[in-house]
């Protein structure tokens, strides 16, 4: 699991944002990487969850979009590590089997959405727009919060 204390008093870009693809298969980052193409939303592409921890402690990720099932792990293991994290991403979860059972399982475990394959472009860029304006609103509130803190905590001890 990657925690990494930095990640909470890095500022996002108001209009950008990086979204990790956790996948084995090139065509997910093909078509991810296209989709966003001239988005504000930058794709990174990663194959396993070990490289998607790696990313995700030395870089600022509002959004993973994983795989069901990866190399080294399944997007269930994907997301104990992203709600362990301060700042978390929010986990989008993908399959080619996806049915009302994954999908009520994705939801209940606390996975923001699940997505169907083969891909619609419409629906992908929907959900992940979507996804990143849920991270960026918490992220807001985690911020506010920690000035709240630190102000009260000035004035409870002033120097």
């Amino acid at each position: 699991m990657a925690t990494g204390n930095h990640r909470a008093s890095r500022i996002p870009a108001s209009e950008s944002a990086t979204v990790l693809c956790v996948s084995p298969f090139e065509g997910d980052h093909v078509f991810l990487e296209q989709a966003f193409r001239n988005s504000t939303l930058k794709v990174q592409a990663v194959r396993s969850s070990r490289e998607a921890l790696d990313v995700m402690s030395s870089s600022m990720v509002a959004v993973v979009l994983c795989e069901e099932s990866l190399p080294d792990g399944d997007w269930k293991g994907m997301l104990a590590d992203v709600v362990s994290m301060p700042d978390g991403p929010v986990l989008i979860v993908t399959s080619r089997l996806a049915d009302d059972i994954l999908w009520a399982e994705v939801l209940s475990m606390g996975a923001y959405d699940l997505l169907m394959k083969p891909f619609d472009a419409t629906e992908v860029f929907r959900v992940v727009s979507l996804a990143w304006r849920h991270w960026k609103e918490n992220w807001e509130k985690a911020r506010a919060g920690y000035q709240a803190l630190g102000t009260a905590a000035a004035r409870a001890n002033p120097v």
